[in-house]
């Protein structure tokens, strides 16, 4: 569990108040100031309330925390702060609060006198749901449900996005290229905007005299650039430092470029990059990166749990990703970054607390309260008739017909039909880590793929495994109708691709008329052409999918010298 007390800031709560803390945000030039919402939804805050940041109505420092009645309640889904500091959140109604420092319009109330209390950032946001906010040393941008992205406040380096270096003083769509684009993700340096879209491309604008924006040059953008460096790349997440910026994609592989006096690129060395540039994670697959405007320290945590660092930690600059004890990254900026402040909204699992979706997946498959099992290869799955008929249209038209207290599963192996009936309870794929990988206790290699899509049963817990196991839940979703099982069985596939497999799992895509894997699936194999090729799956092919494979990967360009 996440340990809030790490932070200085929390040092004189005592442990009962800590203990009720479900989410906390800290920030300041000095890592002064702290809010945090607790169990119950209050919302308080303590430390030097410079600009009143902390929203209380005053400019007095507090060492104790104070309640902030106006946010009581309100459910905050994302808080961002900038370095005068403003302080922005998102509510789970989808509404924007801003207070705090306003010299340049960063609150996006039309004025530049400072909020000393919440209040509603109303102006073009009337009707849009909100659901990420980030903020730079003295801008914001907001992200909409529909992929809007709006910004305000300080522009002398474009970064609100306006074409202009105008100051925005209250909310405005960033338009231009990103007009008919959806973006899924954004972040914010001191000076510079970033955005990823659905469809994997990024784009940033702002300052890039570091090359943050990694165009491969050092001119200020004031409006969104692609970066065309990442063109053929799916990036899945975005995190900005003071002047650097890392990105995540989805096969897990991160990319750093920009300002990289401390190292905080994790290239080894201290040039600044104009340009995107993979960094070395010894083959580790990460799944979060992260970085915050106000510091040059990089974290980044992999699938098997690890969590590395390098930057500047503690003064001194780790110029290559450096392998912790953490837990979290949270952790790192907590220990290391200067100053120690949050580089997002921390969420806190209680010991003693458990929300509803929390609760259900302790409940899985436990034999105490359950009223139904399912028998699958001799061994039986305990759940609950209630849930999976509000959950699946399938077990509803069954469950009413009978009223059977087991049922036996032949069309699908155990680990599969496992997988599937927790997902209705936890809303995602939970399958073995891959921290194993090249530690195989049974030996299965990529040639047995096929096999383990057949009967999905390995206990090996390899890369090529995960993602054949994934092979055969997409088969169920797809003989459940469940549309979003699907996608997520598609999205885990593509992190388990490898050369040894990729053959197999577009066989698979192919099969379960998956179109979007099996086009990644295709330029996967058409980009490791040669070590694809050699693969035993390749050898095994079947006729026609080989026959479509060369006549499309010809057309592709795939054969031309």
């Amino acid at each position: 569990m996440l340990d809030v007390g790490k932070w200085p800031v929390f040092a004189l709560l005592p442990p009962e108040e800590l203990r009720l803390i479900r989410q906390a945000c800290i920030f300041g030039s000095a890592a002064n100031e702290a809010l945090y919402v607790t169990v119950n939804d209050e919302v308080f805050a303590l430390g030097t309330n410079c600009s009143g940041c902390l929203g209380l109505g005053d400019l007095q420092s507090t060492i104790e925390p104070r309640r902030i009645a106006v946010l009581c309640g309100k459910k905050i889904v994302s808080l961002s702060y900038g370095t005068g500091p403003h302080v922005v959140i998102a509510t789970a109604d989808g509404e924007v609060f801003a207070w705090g420092h306003n010299g340049y319009s960063q609150l996006g109330n039309g004025t530049t006198n400072h909020g000393l209390t919440p209040a509603l950032v109303s102006t073009n946001l009337l009707g849009k749901r909100v659901t990420e906010v980030a903020c730079g040393s003295h801008h914001t941008i907001a992200l909409t449900t529909e992929g809007e992205v709006y910004a305000w406040g300080y522009n002398n380096s474009g970064q609100v996005g306006s074409g202009s270096t105008a100051n925005q003083p209250t909310p405005r769509r960033v338009s231009s290229c990103l007009q008919s684009k959806v973006v899924v993700n954004i972040a914010c340096g001191q000076l510079c905007s970033m955005a990823v879209l659905d469809n994997g491309e990024i784009y940033g604008w702002g300052y890039n005299c570091n090359g943050q924006l990694g165009l491969g040059n050092n001119g200020n953008q004031q409006t969104p650039c692609r970066i065309a460096a990442l063109q053929s790349i799916n990036i899945v997440q975005v995190a900005c430092g003071y002047a650097h910026t890392l990105a995540l994609t989805v096969e897990g592989f991160v990319y750093a470029w920009g300002a990289n006096s401390y190292g905080q690129l994790g290239t080894g060395n201290k040039s600044n990059q104009a340009l995107p540039t993979q960094i070395n994670t010894d083959k580790e697959r990460v799944v979060e990166v992260a970085a915050c405007h106000t510091s040059h320290t990089s974290a980044a945590k992999t699938q098997s749990g690890q969590v590395l660092m390098w930057g500047q930690c503690r003064g001194q600059a780790v110029a290559s990703p450096y392998l912790t004890h953490f837990t979290t990254t949270d952790d790192v900026f907590a220990c290391f970054a200067t100053p120690a402040v949050t580089w997002h909204l921390l969420s806190v699992d209680g010991d003693d607390y458990l929300t509803v979706a929390q609760s259900l997946k302790k409940e899985f498959d436990r034999p105490e309260i359950s009223d139904l099992k399912f028998l699958v290869d001799g061994k039986c799955i305990h759940v609950h008739k209630a849930l999976l008929k509000i959950r699946c249209e399938h077990f509803r038209a069954l469950l009413n017909e009978t009223d059977e207290d087991a049922i036996e599963i032949h069309q699908f192996s155990y680990l599969v039909y496992r997988a599937f009936l927790e997902y209705l309870y936890t809303d995602t794929i939970n399958l073995p880590p891959e921290d194993a990988i090249g530690k195989s206790r049974c030996g299965a290699a990529a040639r047995q793929c096929e096999e383990i899509i057949r009967t999905s049963w390995c206990n090996c817990q390899t890369h090529c495994c995960v993602a054949a196991v994934c092979a055969g839940l997409l088969d169920l979703a797809t003989f459940y109708r469940e549309a979003r099982l699907k996608r997520l069985c598609q999205e885990t596939i593509k992190r388990g691709i490898s050369e040894e497999n990729a053959i197999t799992l577009l066989s698979a895509a192919v099969k379960y008329e998956a179109r979007d894997l099996e086009e990644f699936c295709f330029k996967f194999c058409v980009n490791h052409l040669t070590a694809v090729t050699q693969t035993q799956a390749f050898v095994d092919m079947d006729h026609d999918l080989l026959k479509n494979f060369i006549n499309k990967a010809s057309r592709y360009g795939a054969f031309k010298n």
